[in-house]
This record gives C-alpha cells, structure tokens and sequence, in this order.
C-alpha cells in the first residue's frame, strides 16, 4: 500500500503484518507516525546522523523513514519485528544497518532522540519510560506520538514523574505529540515482575510488564482452567498464545509426564512462561519448551496432540479476528489426527462456526453468558 512517505521522491510503500489478514484496509501507518516524521523535518533535527531510539514501531512506518541514521528498534512484539523487516525489504533498504532490540535487552551508547509510539499497555509504558531513563542524558531529544484520544492527563503524569518536564503539541489529524526533558535526579531501577497467588493453588505467578492480564488472573482464563481437558502420558500439549503461561503451568500439575510447548509473539509473555515453570515446577522444566513465534507458523503437521487456546481479538488498537482464524487454521496443521483445539472465547465471537468449517465437528465443552469454551477434534 502506498503511504504518505517518501524515500529517493519515490513513494514508500509500507504494509500491516502478517499479510494474510481478511481487512486490507487497515494502514500500516497513522497520523502520528506523519506528525513525528513532519515534525523532526521541521525542526531540522534530522541535518546530520543520529543516533536514534525507536520503541513500538509497530510496521516500521517510522523506521523506513529514517533508515540512515544510526537506529536501535526496541520491540515486545516479534509479529512488529517481522512487519519491519518486511517493510524494509519491500523498499531495498539493508535490514544489517539496524540494530533490533527485544524489550528486555539494554540500549547501546549514547543517544540523541528517543521516539516513543505509545503501547497499549500503561504499566508497559510506564516500563519503558524507565527503559528510557536508562541511556537518555539532558541533552536527549525525547517524543513520543499517539492518537490525541489516547493522550490523557494521567499519561503525561506518567512521563513526569520518570523523565521530567513533559509538554504537548497542538492536535494534528487527531494525533498529538508529547516532549519531554529528562531530569537526571529521576533516576530508578527498571520495575520487577509483578507476583500473585494463582488462587485454589499453590503457585504464585510472575509477570513482566507487557504481559496480558499482568495483575491477576483473567476471566476468560480462570473458566478455561476450569475446564482443562483430563489427559495422560507424554502427550505433546501446546498453550498457544501462552501469555504468563498458567494453562501449562496447570496442565503440567494435572497431567506430569507431559511435553508442554509455550507459544506466544510477545518476549515478555515467553520470558514470563519459563520463569513461572522455573518458580513453581522446576523438576518440570526439561519437559517444556518456549517458543517466540507468530501463532504456529512453521511448526511441523502432525505435531500436538493438543492445543489450548484462549485467542486475542485485537492487534494494537485494531479490533481483528484474524489472528484467531490463523491459530485455528495452524492448529488444525500441527495436530495430529484425533487430535484437540480447545479453546474459550466471547459467546458473541461465533468461533464455533469458524471451527466447524475447518475441523468439520465443534463440541460445547462448557458456557456462561459471557464466555464458551469449545472443542474441535481433527
């Protein structure tokens, strides 16, 4: 799709990722990434090489731009990652000269600007606001972007209390900018994990910042445990899209001699996994397995036995189901035969329809007005 951007007075063309998705209509790009972009141009802060941050470029809208200067991209989502990568490539730039980062590695040497696309997450952004606080000195150009909607008092609170003196622009094409000057004395160390008790158990769950459902456990995942299937042996199980891994951390308590796969597209989720394996079952973690992905892609046919699901309907701000169609379609792949998707979802997401296309049966495993847990059986 052609965007708004420009590279050698060629138009830059920049897509969402992962492609195959039903809504083609959605931008790989917004108004804030033009804001910033504009707003950089304008200012002339972009005269010489820099060296420049970037956090949540989510398809690498602002990265295409700027692909010259010296840039460390610092992602949770490996899904970004690839769409970055992707996007350079489909305009020749040499994916070597940047240096990719996950959200949990440091950044190197000194820096000149951050730009900050600002996650959905408040107690992410609240992680990578001390992030920044790391490696920004005084002399740090610091701008974040978002939708003007998403701009709220509490969030300019949020980077005055971790940088310092926070101003914002004027509202363009309802996106709006905010600036801030790093004030030395704020130092603080990076938060640690948050720690509950995984209530009628005796495990205490550990979660990064990113992590879904960070506080406590999530409704629709309580009425999944609930209703985990009884199985024996050293089946292959896969928790897909495993967040803190609770739902394998479970079926490992339940069902001992099991190989557990961990999947999810967020390093945090994956982290927090393997170390709530490593915090409650440790004589376990031999029989497990962490894997960053995009859903199932590239896992081999014929591989689990079973698959536990409980699938986001959401990509960014994006309101989507096509990351739950694809889980169901690579499950289907990767089981093997007789074996089960069970999954749980909003009653009014009509996930069972999509499963009895695919797998041809879906069974009711249990329901409640506000969510149903199906299984389908290849």
């Amino acid at each position: 799709m052609l965007s708004p951007f420009f590279k050698n007075d060629m138009p830059i063309h920049l897509e969402r990722y992962p492609l195959a998705q039903v809504n083609r209509s959605l931008q790989a790009w917004d108004a804030a990434d033009e804001y910033i972009i504009d707003y950089l141009q304008e200012n002339n802060l972009l005269n010489d090489s820099k060296n420049i941050v970037i956090f949540n470029d989510s398809f690498g809208a602002l990265t295409v731009n700027l692909y010259h200067h010296n840039l460390q991209l610092v992602h949770d989502s490996y899904i970004s990652q690839q769409g970055v990568k992707y996007n350079l490539e489909s305009n020749y730039i040499d994916q070597d000269s940047i240096c990719f980062k996950d959200s949990l590695t440091q950044i190197d040497g000194a820096i000149d600007i951050v730009l900050l696309k600002l996650p959905k997450s408040k107690a992410y952004l609240e992680y990578q606001l001390q992030q920044i606080q790391q490696f920004a000195s005084e002399n740090t150009v610091i701008i974040a972007s978002a939708r003007a909607k998403d701009i709220h008092s509490s969030t300019l609170k949020l980077f005055e209390k971790h940088l310092g003196v926070t101003t914002t622009s004027l509202a363009v094409k309802k996106a709006r900018l905010i600036f801030s000057k790093l004030d030395n004395s704020k130092q603080t160390p990076l938060p640690p994990a948050k720690v509950w008790p995984l209530e009628h158990s005796k495990f205490s769950i550990s979660n990064l910042a990113n992590v879904f459902s960070r506080d406590s456990l999530d409704i629709g995942g309580r009425e999944l445990l609930q209703n985990l299937p009884k199985i024996t042996g050293a089946l292959q199980v896969a928790d897909l899209g495993c967040g803190n891994g609770v739902i394998g951390l479970a079926m490992l308590a339940k069902s001992p001699d099991l190989q557990m796969h961990f999947f999810d597209e967020s390093y945090m989720a994956v982290q927090s996994s393997k170390d709530n394996i490593i915090n409650n079952l440790p004589d376990k973690i031999e029989q497990c397995q962490f894997h960053l992905n995009d859903c199932l892609t590239d896992v081999a046919s014929s591989s689990f036995d079973l698959v536990l699901c409980n699938p986001p309907f959401h990509q960014m701000q994006a309101v989507t189901d096509h990351i739950a169609w694809q889980m169901f379609k690579q499950s289907y792949i990767t089981l093997k035969k007789g074996g089960e998707l069970r999954i749980i979802g909003n009653r009014n997401l009509g996930y069972h329809i999509k499963l009895q296309r695919l797998f041809g049966n879906c069974e009711t495993v249990s329901s409640n007005n506000k969510f149903v847990i199906l299984s389908a059986k290849k």
